[in-house]
């Protein structure tokens, strides 16, 4: 919205500024920011209120979670995508269709999260939206997001897969894309919501993710660094980094509230919708291999649910002693804070990593 004072910049020379991705990126992080200080105790409350005895909490978890996180409220995605999204509509240019579309796939999964959370809470149980009906949802979402994302691009890069650490090798996936886009947006907000176990594990480590890809975003954006990087220039994506500095911005402001000890957690109101944002943009940025290396916390804490399920149910035995991987070394007696900082820290690395393959092509 504010992008369009740039058009009386000739009366105003001040005006100009808004002409600048950087500028509004940084205006988009901190009024982000400041909504969520100024409205979130509100929406605490209010939850706390509403919500009675807060999020349950599983029995099979560690005891010390039953004892200490019983009562804290839930649902605190609903501050980051409020923040997300005003932030966003003031700031970003809306004749973008890159930004219409990584937001889409943000409030509808976060839509789906707040159901799942609402039956959760209403019903006292871990049990809430049945597991299919959600993926199937998720999925109709991610698809049409793609499909979208193909119409914007320009044939055949829009449904191509691009390999890092190489200049020119793309495979071009067809209309195949659709599903493999659908898959990494699916999978990589599912892999944010296993993660998000502990007070302030999953918020930062998609903050550092989103900082990340709004530099790629940025780049890839950008004609003149784009050649330079010998990365694949698509237009106007470069206007994404202003919902990356909304997210960063809401994000912020979430974790001063969901430190330890929690006021509130984000639910999978909050986990889903940032995991498929997350998505969204590596698809639309075409780094979604770059998106695994970033996010590889989210894929170690994927794997290890599926590495024990799987060999409970082939062998009867447990290769962790509980699932997530944040869990297991909280029952291997590391304190919670221990875990939560070295995940960060971890995270950290891996987008060194991920930041690192934009130059060794």
């Amino acid at each position: 919205m504010l992008y369009m004072l740039q058009q009386f910049s000739d009366q105003i020379p001040i005006f100009n500024l808004f002409q600048y991705i950087t500028f509004r990126t940084g205006g988009a992080i901190i009024t982000a920011l400041a909504f969520v200080f100024l409205f979130g105790p509100a929406l605490i409350k209010s939850l706390r209120v509403r919500q009675g005895r807060g999020q349950p909490i599983r029995d099979d978890g560690p005891i010390r979670h039953i004892i200490e996180k019983q009562g804290t409220p839930t649902m605190g995605g609903l501050m980051i995508l409020a923040g997300i999204t005003m932030s966003t509509l003031l700031w970003a240019d809306l004749s973008n269709a890159y930004v219409w579309i990584v937001l889409l796939v943000t409030v509808g999964f976060g839509m789906i999260g707040f159901y799942d959370d609402y039956l959760k809470v209403s019903r006292t149980s871990t049990r809430g939206f049945p597991g299919r009906v959600k993926l199937v949802l998720e999925c109709l979402i991610a698809g049409i997001a793609c499909f979208f994302l193909i119409q914007v691009g320009e044939a055949p890069f829009s449904t191509s897969l691009a390999f890092p650490f190489f200049k020119d090798l793309v495979v071009d996936m067809g209309w195949f894309f659709i599903a493999f886009g659908a898959f990494v947006m699916v999978g990589t907000g599912n892999a944010v919501n296993l993660t998000d176990g502990l007070d302030g594990l999953a918020i930062v480590p998609v903050m550092i993710a989103t900082a990340s890809f709004g530099l790629i975003v940025y780049l890839a954006g950008n004609a003149v660094f784009s050649d330079y990087l010998q990365l694949h220039f698509i237009k106007g994506l470069g206007e994404v980094s202003i919902f990356c500095g909304a997210l960063l911005g809401a994000g912020l402001g979430f974790l001063w509230f969901n430190a330890p000890p929690a006021m509130i957690f984000m639910g999978d109101t909050g986990s889903l919708s940032l995991g498929g944002a997350l998505g969204a943009i590596a698809v639309a940025a075409k780094h979604e291999i770059v998106l695994a290396i970033i996010g590889g916390l989210f894929v170690l804490e994927t794997v290890s649910v599926i590495v024990q399920v799987v060999s409970f149910k082939l062998t009867g035995k447990r290769v962790f002693k509980m699932a997530p991987l944040h869990h297991h070394f909280e029952q291997k007696g590391w304190a919670e804070p221990t875990v939560v900082v070295r995940f960060w820290i971890i995270s950290v690395v891996l987008a060194l990593i991920g930041l690192a393959t934009l130059k060794l092509r």
